[in-house]
């Protein structure tokens, strides 16, 4: 098997929003059939969007030298000591390399760095291989399903050393 091109993780900029869009689309439009189209616009996000989410959370992406993004997740403080993920996606041609993982962990070190002991995240049912992904990393259902335009809305929850 030929070597992959080598990809960082770096704190994204507003020069990185297009190829956000682009992640955030591609990764979940296999999934559009199954959201209400006003949950799958709040998860692909839009132009206003997407700046309105780099304005109020870290942002990070996994990128190519030439900046080609290949993933993102975005990560912020929700109360103290507690931190929220938001926002994963990886291009479907690069699932599957490592990158899902990659980003989780430079969030989750994030959050720490932000002297959280707690994160949250949440899923919707269509994303069982996102769900899977996330309980392999110690992720567990806290119980708690929240309206999400129309769909249930799962919470997972991890300790984290601070």
């Amino acid at each position: 098997m030929p070597d992959q091109p080598q990809f960082s993780i770096r704190q994204a900029t507003s020069a990185d929003a297009a190829g956000i869009l682009e992640c955030l689309s591609s990764a979940f439009a296999a999934y559009r059939g199954r959201y209400t189209a006003a949950a799958y616009a709040d998860t692909v996000l839009g132009t206003e969007t997407i700046r309105e989410r780099m304005a109020s959370m870290s942002l990070f992406v996994a990128g190519m030298p030439g900046g080609e993004i290949l993933g993102t997740i975005g990560c912020h403080v929700s109360s103290p000591g507690e931190g929220h993920l938001r926002g994963m996606a990886v291009l479907p041609s690069w699932q599957r390399h490592g990158i899902a993982a990659e980003l989780l962990a430079v969030a989750e070190a994030e959050l720490r760095r932000q002297h959280c002991a707690r994160v949250t995240l949440d899923t919707t049912e269509p994303l069982e291989r996102a769900m899977r992904f996330y309980e392999k990393y110690g992720y567990r259902r806290s119980g708690k399903v929240m309206d999400f335009f129309g769909m249930p809305l799962y919470q997972y929850v991890k300790t984290i050393e601070p």
